[in-house]
């Protein structure tokens, strides 16, 4: 069964970081594109960074660029997203979604950031 649970979120002060994590189950993340999605609140889904199977070439939102990571791990299992000099726009719920069509997801890991 394919499956995907989300970890690491919390509360962190403007300029803080902070780092999320995907545990994957059923396949390897290092077999499909992976990526991070953020909600937040009343607002919809925003694409924040991909990880390219195979070659690993990453890519992110420019809302993010520069102050976010993605990584992987090399068995497969472990997804990842650094977050640094994090802004209280960065508030949400953070879901790692696999393959090109997003076709499985977690059920999300609430980031805050406030003061």
């Amino acid at each position: 069964e394919v499956q995907l649970v989300e970890s690491g979120g919390g509360l962190v002060q403007p300029g803080g970081s902070l780092r999320v994590s995907c545990v994957a189950s059923g396949f390897k993340i290092t077999n499909y594109a992976m990526t991070w999605v953020r909600q937040a609140p009343g607002k919809g889904l925003e694409w924040v960074s991909s990880i390219d199977s195979g070659s690993g070439r990453t890519r992110y939102a420019d809302s993010v660029k520069g102050r976010f990571t993605i990584s992987r791990d090399s068995a497969g299992k472990m997804l990842y997203l650094q977050m640094n000099s994090l802004k209280p726009d960065d508030t949400a719920v953070y879901y790692c979604a696999k393959g090109q069509y997003f076709d499985a997801w977690g059920q999300g890991t609430q980031v805050t950031v406030s003061s």
